[in-house]
């Protein structure tokens, strides 16, 4: 009887320790902060060194470390994530994928306050001298855009029958197998990709396009106010403190030129 009272004990202890240290945040699994995201998108979220870094990471990191918790990152495809049906089957507590606040996304996910403001970049191949989707049309250039993100969402606008992706990785591949002439990506995914000299020296950032939008974190709607609550509450830290210029420098590479607006 006091070995099993020892046992129950110890088991209480443990539960304990794995308890968000924030009351009423509410965890899919006891001890881990779980990501959805969807792998390949550097800056903000890849593979290195067989783990998962980037701008995205280093953000929820910060949350997951004042609920006294760890991240875990789960890879889905972003259509799956800004439905939020990943939210909804329980995969994940967050979603966390450079992803742009919009009206049609709210209907179905809890944003946090933004935490990065969204600008376009358009990739073509050097010496093209395509500056806009408006050229791209009048060309008849095959235009390569990422699933279910904004920038598709400018296609359409243009009328240009855009090639979809699922993720960055396999747009960036598709253009250097010839399968597509111009790609339209989030800015800081181009320009991470410039890095690159098999990159750089094939393609250009022919111009970019100030959207007014902003990216945001986003929770289960309707499903965990609090944990949305210290999200809010550690970007704003962040923003002041000097945390948030400190990764935008070190995974944007530059200083920053505007901050969050909440």
């Amino acid at each position: 009887m006091l070995a099993l009272g020892a046992c129950a004990g110890g088991d209480d202890k443990n539960s304990s320790a794995q308890q968000p240290k924030v009351p009423g945040v509410k965890l899919v699994t006891p001890g881990k902060l779980k990501t959805c995201t969807s792998l390949p998108y550097p800056p903000f979220q890849f593979p290195q060194g067989g783990k998962t870094v980037g701008f995205d990471v280093d953000m929820i990191d910060l949350v997951a470390k004042k609920l006294g918790v760890t991240q875990e990152i789960v890879d889905v495809k972003f259509d799956i994530i800004k439905s939020g049906a990943a939210l909804n089957s329980g995969r994940c507590d967050v979603a966390a994928a450079g992803m742009t606040i919009t009206d049609e996304r709210k209907a179905n996910l809890d944003f946090s306050v933004p935490y990065f403001p969204e600008t376009l970049g358009l990739m073509i191949k050097k010496g093209a001298g395509v500056k806009s989707l408006d050229e791209v049309k009048a060309k008849n250039l095959r235009l390569g855009v990422q699933t279910g993100t904004t920038s598709l969402d400018e296609a359409k606008k243009k009328g240009i029958p855009a090639k979809e992706f699922d993720d960055a990785g396999k747009q960036l591949l598709a253009m250097q197998s010839g399968q597509i002439d111009v790609i339209l990506q989030d800015l800081p995914v181009v320009n991470d990709w410039m890095k690159k000299p098999d990159v750089s020296s094939k393609y250009e950032l022919s111009n970019q396009f100030p959207s007014g939008m902003q990216y945001g974190f986003a929770v289960k709607k309707g499903g965990n106010p609090e944990l949305l609550k210290v999200i809010d509450e550690t970007i704003k830290t962040a923003v002041s403190d000097g945390t948030w210029k400190k990764s935008y420098v070190q995974w944007i590479g530059s200083e920053p030129q505007t901050t969050p607006k909440f």
